[in-house]
């Protein structure tokens, strides 16, 4: 199956839209959008292409994190700072552990858009839309908030727009500072109940920088970093509105965001969001979760990936602790098997979320870690990269999460539950994830390195032998 034709996709079925009452409103949204300046430059996404073609062939790492959902009250340069700031944390991390280059994408300037098990919700016998995100309708429970309303796109994009200025100003203007950042990080160690365990690491990452400043180089100098902009591509109203061509390649980009992934709930092979997808040249995600099958990521890699270039797709695992161990591994068999270079992320939070007595959607720390762990093992298993994680987290000190080094407890979510869908690791919560992945890198590089032999003892009645100078192979 092809979709060669533009716009091909408004001819299939398209899940998960939202009942726009006013359709005039929505049409004179979508013209007001399409005549807008774009939110993001086709370069910026070449270049995000070319990253993710890196952590494809295992020369990279791809960390891709932030709010569950943006709401549009929450936008404030506080905000953004703190969520830039435990990204560039978590990445200098997982920069020294992994020994290769990380690629930060955040989920946001974007994100305002959520699918629902539920089109609706009934509360004392009063039944009203579900909230879909601040994109289509507010949190609160009332007729007036929960009916969907296309302006609400427009100032998604302003919103947007604001988020995406501030993010370039801070990543160019001297905020991500290797030694600022590093000291961020000295802060959290210290202060941190598992202190010692993560002491040692932060001393190897000194002795890293020292290294670097007596080659002569000045770290301050490192005060630049890319961080790339994502969300899922939903609405496909306003994601169609924000599609330009290239005038250089002729190539059609979607502006709304460098990189787009497509829901698990979204991801039909004859849907209207997989066809949207082929016909624009951002780098796509797929969530995958454990009902997805081989013959799934086939399809999709042909429909996605025709021409097989590296770092164009990337599947997003969501499986759950229990199962990931098990349906990771035909599907990373079956991709290997179309010759496709993609990157292989891992979302460890979709899958292990529960409800709390309390009535608080919430997910375990623990849980968390036990399926990235079981991710890495199938990849390492089966001698392949694993490419990356996909977490939701914030910048705040929020308990939505429970466990970590600062142990939340189920009795503490009532203190800053503050996501308006899904519980996300609060900035303590997100450091402790970097510097576990972080130890699993180490080990793995332990794990791989042989020992060095010991000195040979000289006796001048042996005779040398060939042994004596050549490594055995087994």
């Amino acid at each position: 199956m092809e979709h060669s034709n533009r716009e091909s996709w408004r001819a299939l079925p398209a899940a998960q839209q939202p009942d726009w009452p006013d359709r005039a409103a929505l049409r004179s949204t979508v013209s007001a959008l399409s005549a807008a300046p774009p939110l993001v430059f086709a370069r910026e996404c070449d270049t995000l292409l070319d990253r993710l073609g890196e952590v494809a062939r295992g020369e990279a790492f791809l960390l891709q994190g932030g709010d569950c959902a943006e709401t549009l009250d929450s936008v404030s340069a506080e905000s953004v700072r703190n969520k830039l700031e435990v990204l560039l944390q978590m990445a200098a991390v997982l920069t020294y552990a992994a020994a290769v280059p990380v690629v930060k994408v955040g989920r946001l300037a974007g994100q305002y858009a959520k699918p629902r098990s539920q089109p609706t919700e009934t509360r004392d016998g009063v039944t009203l839309p579900s909230y879909r995100g601040d994109a289509v309708n507010g949190l609160d429970f009332t007729t007036r908030s929960r009916t969907p309303d296309p302006a609400r796109l427009q100032r998604v994009y302003h919103a947007s727009a604001a988020t995406l200025n501030l993010l370039r100003a801070l990543t160019a203007g001297g905020h991500a500072d290797l030694d600022q950042v590093h000291e961020w990080n000295r802060d959290f160690v210290a202060l941190s109940p598992a202190c010692r365990r993560y002491e040692r690491l932060a001393d190897e990452i000194d002795r890293a920088l020292g290294f670097i400043r007596a080659c002569g180089m000045n770290t301050s100098t490192l005060r630049t970093t890319e961080v790339f902009a994502s969300h899922e591509a939903l609405l496909l109203d306003y994601e169609s509105a924000l599609v330009r061509t290239d005038p250089d390649t002729g190539r059609r980009y979607a502006l709304s965001g460098h990189m787009l992934w497509i829901g698990e709930r979204t991801r039909q092979l004859d849907g209207a969001h997989v066809a949207f997808a082929s016909e624009v040249s951002n780098p796509i995600g797929v969530k995958l979760g454990p009902d997805a099958d081989p013959d799934d990521v086939r399809a999709l890699i042909d429909l996605l990936d025709p021409h097989r270039t590296p770092g164009r797709l990337t599947f997003i695992s969501r499986m759950g602790r229990g199962r990931v161990r098990d349906r990771l591994h035909g599907l990373v068999e079956a991709v290997r098997g179309t010759g496709a270079d993609v990157v292989w992320a891992c979302d460890p939070m979709h899958g292990n979320t529960f409800t709390a007595p309390s009535g608080h959607k919430t997910r375990r720390f623990d849980d968390i870690l036990d399926e990235i762990t079981g991710f890495f093992e199938v990849h390492r298993a089966l001698g392949t990269h694993p490419g990356g994680v996909h977490v939701e987290l914030t910048g705040e000190d929020v308990t939505e999460c429970v466990g970590g080094g600062s142990e939340v407890c189920s009795d503490h979510l009532h203190l800053r539950y503050e996501t308006a869908c899904d519980p996300r690791l609060n900035r303590g919560q997100s450091m402790d994830l970097a510097f576990r992945v972080a130890e699993w890198y180490s080990a793995e590089k332990r794990r791989l390195t042989p020992p060095r032999p010991e000195p040979a003892t000289h006796h001048p009645e042996a005779v040398p032998t060939r042994a004596d100078y050549v490594p055995s192979l087994a």
